[in-house]
């Protein structure tokens, strides 16, 4: 079932919010249970696990940033 405009504005904004401090608790916390690898190791981790949580989320990001697509066509009318 494909989510509303305003509903798809809302889980966003609570994602980004909550969901990506949670997440980046939770990675840092993963991390620090293994010894420290070396810099370019650590680096590399952090990048995968930063683009890890937005891939899963694109389709709720899609199209948040513009106008709502179901006003523009209630004042065409």
């Amino acid at each position: 079932m494909a989510l509303s405009y305003k509903a798809r504005r809302r889980v966003s904004l609570l994602v980004l919010i909550v969901g990506v401090p949670l997440y980046i608790i939770a990675a840092i916390s993963v991390i620090a249970l293994f010894d420290r690898p070396p810099f370019w190791v650590e680096l590399m981790i952090y990048l995968a696990l930063g683009v890890a949580w937005a891939l899963p989320l694109k389709a709720i990001f899609k199209g948040v940033g513009q106008a709502d697509p179901e006003a523009r066509e209630e004042t065409n009318r």
